[in-house]
């Protein structure tokens, strides 16, 4: 199986972050929209979040995302270490302080590489 090409890992990458930097109203439109459960965003940053060494070795991103992209992933595996099936939910993307840290450091995460952040990606989902 042919890997990506780099700029298609980092762009996987921005997208990820940039859906779970967004607010929480416009994370829930874009569940709907792609009739997608919640978990989709933490589960699409856990995909992209494989390749940020090689990105960082490949210089398509900076060595100072690391520490942030590493924390998302640790409160993402606390949340599912949990259980707490609430986390995972619609609901939680507002008001759950793990879903705000995350959002957070996506957003510094995103400033830091220049990222515009203006419009959520689209997917496509395989059913």
């Amino acid at each position: 199986m042919e890997r990506p090409d780099p700029t298609s890992r980092r762009r996987l990458l921005m997208e990820a972050l940039t859906v779970l930097a967004a607010p929480a109203s416009a994370q829930t439109a874009w569940l709907e929209k792609h009739g997608v459960l919640t978990d989709e965003i933490a589960l699409d940053f856990d995909h992209a979040f494989r390749m940020a060494e090689r990105l960082v070795e490949e210089g398509l991103l900076s060595r100072g995302a690391l520490p942030d992209l590493r924390m998302i992933d640790s409160i993402f595996d606390e949340m599912t270490r949990d259980g707490a099936p609430d986390r995972w939910t619609t609901a939680a993307l507002i008001g759950d302080a793990g879903w705000g840290q995350a959002r957070g450091l996506a957003q510094r995460v995103l400033a830091r590489e220049g990222v515009d952040t203006a419009v959520l990606p689209d997917i496509c989902v395989v059913r």
